[in-house]
């Protein structure tokens, strides 16, 4: 096991080197996106219309975060269950995204996608949402914005902790745990 300090957005050697039970720690530009939010990136995508953001690169996290307390950037953020995400991943993967994060297990579509594509699914903890808010310094609305809490955002991270479930090459921590 490893651990990394990395800077969004991600290229394809840096995804390479990931293996499941690496340790992540993220900083830079991460987007936000969850189930309403990926439908109407995909319808969007189908219409031939521009993503609101360059996915090349990217890393959406799966998150619905709570409204940003006085002088907070955001509120908790804690990360949601990704398998909603997973009829849209691969799209999403095809078009540059690197990294997805969330919680809990992929389909075996997003598996493929993630090989196929040279991207990575990256977990945080769930329940530390407040925690987690912590790591992130700025964010703001940059689409759909009367999706509220769904809405696309861009954040800035620094230090964001994750670990690696699913990597470029097969592994899933789920199914091996690495325990050194």
């Amino acid at each position: 096991m490893a651990t990394y300090h990395l800077r969004a957005p991600l290229d394809d050697a840096t995804v390479e080197k990931l293996r499941s039970g690496d340790i992540v720690f993220l900083s830079g530009r991460v987007y936000t996106a969850r189930d309403a939010a990926h439908k109407r990136l995909v319808e969007a995508l189908d219409r031939g219309e521009a993503p609101p953001f360059d996915l090349r690169g990217a890393l959406i996290y799966y998150v619905g975060p709570s409204p940003a307390p006085p002088g907070f950037p955001i509120g908790a953020a804690g990360p949601t269950t990704s398998y909603r995400m997973d009829a849209y991943a691969p799209r999403l993967y095809a078009l540059g995204l690197k990294a997805s994060i969330g919680k809990g297990r992929r389909n075996e579509a997003v598996k493929a996608a993630l090989a196929r594509y040279k991207g990575v699914y990256l977990g945080a903890t769930g329940g530390a949402g407040a925690l987690l808010a912590r790591r992130i310094t700025e964010a703001r609305v940059i689409a759909y914005e009367d999706l509220g809490p769904e809405a696309i955002r861009e954040l800035t991270v620094r230090d964001f902790p994750t670990l690696v479930i699913n990597d470029c090459h097969g592994g899933e921590l789920y199914a091996t745990p690495r325990i050194d």
